[in-house]
C-alpha cells in the first residue's frame, strides 16, 4: 500500500461548475479537457473565477463512470449547455496528494481509506480529484479529498 501523508482538514461549502457525463477508462481524458475548457467559458462569460483547480468526481458504474468534473467557483453560477450549477460540501475531509501516474491515484485513494477506518472515520459522500498539475507533467500532483464523519 502506498504511503502518504494524510491530514484531516475542515471544508468550507464552496460553489462549482461542472459537466457531468458517462465516461469508460479510455474516454476520461478527452472528457475532462472538453469539461474544464467548457466550465472555463461559462466562467469568464458570466464574470465568476476559478477558486481552486480543477476536479473530477467519479462514481463506477458496470460500463465505466459517471463522472462531474469542473472548478470551484468565487460564486454560484447559471447553467449554460451541458455546465451545470454544483458544490463542493463543507465538513471535514481526509485529503492526501497523490504524486506520480493517474492510473495509480486509486493507491492513494485506498490509502486515505485505510487512514479513515484506522483513525475512527467513515466516508460521508462522494469523494474527488483536483489536478494540481497541468496536463503532461512528468509526475503531476493530486490531491484526493474524501468527505467524512467520525463513526
Amino acid at each position: 500500500m502506498t504511503t502518504v501523508p494524510i491530514e484531516l482538514i475542515e471544508r468550507v461549502r464552496t460553489p462549482a461548475a461542472v459537466v457531468r457525463g458517462h465516461v469508460t477508462v479510455p474516454e476520461i481524458a478527452g472528457f475532462l479537457g472538453t469539461a474544464f475548457t467548457d466550465v472555463l467559458e461559462l466562467l469568464e462569460r458570466q464574470h465568476r473565477e476559478p477558486a481552486g483547480p480543477p476536479f473530477a468526481r467519479y462514481r463506477p458504474t458496470g460500463d465505466g463512470f459517471d463522472v462531474e468534473a469542473g472548478f470551484p467557483s468565487s460564486a454560484p453560477v447559471d447553467p449554460i449547455g451541458s455546465v451545470m450549477p454544483a458544490e463542493l460540501p463543507e465538513g471535514l475531509a481526509a485529503t492526501a496528494v497523490h504524486r506520480g501516474s493517474y492510473e495509480t491515484v486509486d493507491e492513494t485513494c485506498d490509502a486515505v481509506a485505510a487512514w479513515m477506518t484506522a483513525h475512527g472515520y467513515r466516508p460521508a459522500g462522494d469523494a474527488w480529484e483536483s489536478y494540481l498539475s497541468g496536463p503532461g507533467v512528468a509526475e503531476p500532483r493530486t490531491l484526493v479529498t474524501v468527505p467524512c464523519v467520525a463513526g
